[in-house]
């Protein structure tokens, strides 16, 4: 379902310019039909930069609340004008009362962003906000690494534990407290080729080549699966919450080219 959404909404930023706005207007109904979106504030708490420092690699965050009686159920980020809109859906195999993230993205030029959060009783949330970038085209910039010494450590990943979470005020880092959750962080080792970029000594297009999922298991069971595109970064980076009671953490990337690893580490106590 998410695999299918993200490559449909590739199609439609390949059709024609649409005028502002009606580009969010069909990306939300391919993606959630005629259901309704309700704003939200309470529920959901954005942070993404006014203007990017580096379009390439850029962090978007979301701190999401569910409301009483409910849990999060699933998260996605949307960058209404990049080549992939969908860019990461966070799917929680165990729904929490809070979630937060932080992932590195590529934003190839001035965009609308929107972050969905959908309840366990089938609502959805939505917060809007607008990046501007220095517009340097990043999902088709260069590659930072050589291409052929970026595969030897493809899919090398350093996960710790700790900190406070994603991007949180002090305000959420006491409720994380209370919630006993932590961050966990993932550094992968993934050129994330788009598709658009072009070797610069053969001038030919470098094949599409990106992380499309990560798996995250606590104690040995499924916790939270994020699905990607191109709008990863080189390198992603992606930061987020887990249970604080949690023993054992596992992790597991596939890419579109069917590579898979794997990492753990184990979390002292609480």
């Amino acid at each position: 379902m998410i695999r299918a959404a993200i490559a449909t909404t590739l199609l439609l930023a390949a059709a024609p310019p649409l005028q502002a706005g009606e580009t969010w207007d069909a990306l939300k109904r391919e993606l959630y039909g005629d259901r309704v979106l309700v704003t939200g504030r309470t529920v959901l708490s954005v942070d993404a930069p006014y203007r990017t420092y580096e379009d390439a690699r850029t962090h978007v965050s979301a701190r999401v609340t569910a409301p009483e009686g409910t849990r999060i159920g699933e998260v996605t980020v949307v960058l209404d004008e990049n080549p992939m809109p969908v860019s990461a859906v966070f799917a929680l195999k165990q729904p929490q009362a809070r979630f937060a993230f932080d992932v590195t993205l590529r934003i190839n030029g001035p965009t609308p962003l929107h972050v969905v959060a959908e309840t366990t009783d089938g609502r959805l949330f939505v917060s809007e906000s607008f990046v501007k970038t220095s517009g340097q085209g990043a999902c088709a910039a260069p590659p930072g690494t050589d291409p052929e010494k970026a595969l030897a450590t493809l899919g090398d990943m350093v996960l710790s534990v700790g900190g406070p979470l994603p991007r949180a005020t002090a305000t959420e880092r006491l409720a994380g407290l209370a919630d006993r959750l932590r961050r966990l962080d993932v550094d992968i080792s993934h050129p994330s080729h788009s598709g658009m970029q072009m070797d610069q000594v053969s001038l030919l297009f470098i094949p599409m080549r990106y992380v499309e999922t990560v798996e995250i298991d606590t104690d040995g069971a499924g916790y939270v699966e994020m699905t990607g595109s191109i709008s990863l970064s080189e390198n992603p980076a992606l930061k987020l919450s887990v249970p604080g009671d949690t023993g054992h953490l596992g992790v597991t990337m596939t890419d579109t080219d069917g590579t898979v690893s794997t990492a753990e580490t184990r979390i002292a106590g609480y």
